[in-house]
């Protein structure tokens, strides 16, 4: 036999590879310029570095800021009354109007103040001046003076001092006001007639008194408008309204008080000023009404409903 040669079977076609290309999708441009490269990588959406910084994966969202806080809880909790009278002669301090009401034969009522009390607001402040109305606080505004005017703005009352003098006997069974060092308790102002607070600025108490460790803070005031008084904002406690009688608040305020001559005011500036402790005691005279006012009554009035809904003084 003759050997023959065996040829190779010849091997399939290995289809060649397409090549990739990011830019196969798009037709080739005869020209790729800058706005072809920007339109492109927008498409693309490839992150960058930047991107990749500024966007962290593990961060939360703030959680939203609440812009609007709060308003202050001006309920109504206690209602309270005085009743006030003049009397057209100046107080004889030989007796007490609390004690002996013949003192002055020919007073007459002035009227009668309802005060509502923000007792959610201060509750101790509240609690304190209704036990001063009620006598449940070893002592009482009864009988005793109004004893600072100042037109325009506001009256005074509830000084602490000698009974025999209109003012008020110190207080005994009233617990310490840790309100009058909380600053909460000065968010109110004292923008309308009828405001009643807490006295601290402007308080007229003897300093012997004052320096008693057992002191309690008394002394109110009454703002009688017509304007606001910006003066006493954020230094004393408001903590009440009138609901009722404001113009038994007016009826106060047009009352004469006494007014030093402007050289008199300049002498007792310089005799502060050298330390004379005379100047304070006369400083006592000035503003105070040239007629008795005197609360001849106070206390407590039992109502579940207020008959009125008073606004934010």
């Amino acid at each position: 036999m003759g050997s023959s040669s065996l040829s190779p079977l010849p091997l399939p076609l290995r289809p060649a590879r397409p090549k990739f290309s990011a830019f196969a999708q798009y037709p080739k441009p005869s020209h790729l310029s800058r706005r072809s490269l920007l339109f492109l990588s927008s498409s693309l959406s490839i992150p960058t570095p930047l991107s990749l910084a500024e966007e962290p994966a593990d961060t939360a969202p703030p959680p939203p800021a609440d812009a609007t806080p709060s308003p202050p809880d001006i309920t109504i909790t206690d209602r309270v009354f005085l009743d006030l009278s003049i009397c057209p002669n100046y107080f004889r301090s030989e007796r007490s109007l609390a004690d002996d009401p013949t003192t002055c034969l020919e007073s007459e009522p002035l009227g009668r103040l309802v005060l509502g009390l923000y007792g959610k607001l201060v509750p101790i402040t509240v609690a304190n001046f209704k036990s001063m109305c009620t006598g449940s606080a070893g002592s009482s505004y009864r009988g005793t003076l109004v004893h600072k005017i100042f037109p325009g703005q506001y009256f005074v009352a509830g000084k602490q001092g000698r009974r025999d003098k209109g003012e008020v006997q110190p207080p005994l069974n009233l617990v310490s006001n840790s309100e009058t060092v909380n600053s909460k308790a000065f968010l109110l102002k004292h923008l309308r007639p009828g405001t009643v607070s807490l006295c601290l600025s402007i308080n007229d108490d003897e300093d012997d008194i004052k320096l008693d460790p057992n002191y309690r803070n008394v002394e109110f005031l009454i703002t009688t408008g017509p304007g606001p008084s910006p003066q006493l904002d954020s230094q004393n406690i408001v903590f009440g309204t009138v609901l009722e009688g404001l113009d038994v608040v007016t009826a106060i305020a047009t009352i004469t008080t006494y007014k030093p001559s402007e050289q008199i005011r300049q002498f007792n500036d310089l005799a502060e000023f050298l330390g004379d402790e005379r100047a304070q005691n006369a400083r006592a005279l000035w503003d105070r009404p040239l007629k008795t006012i005197y609360i001849s009554d106070c206390g407590e009035l039992k109502v579940a409903k207020p008959s009125l809904s008073p606004s934010l003084p």
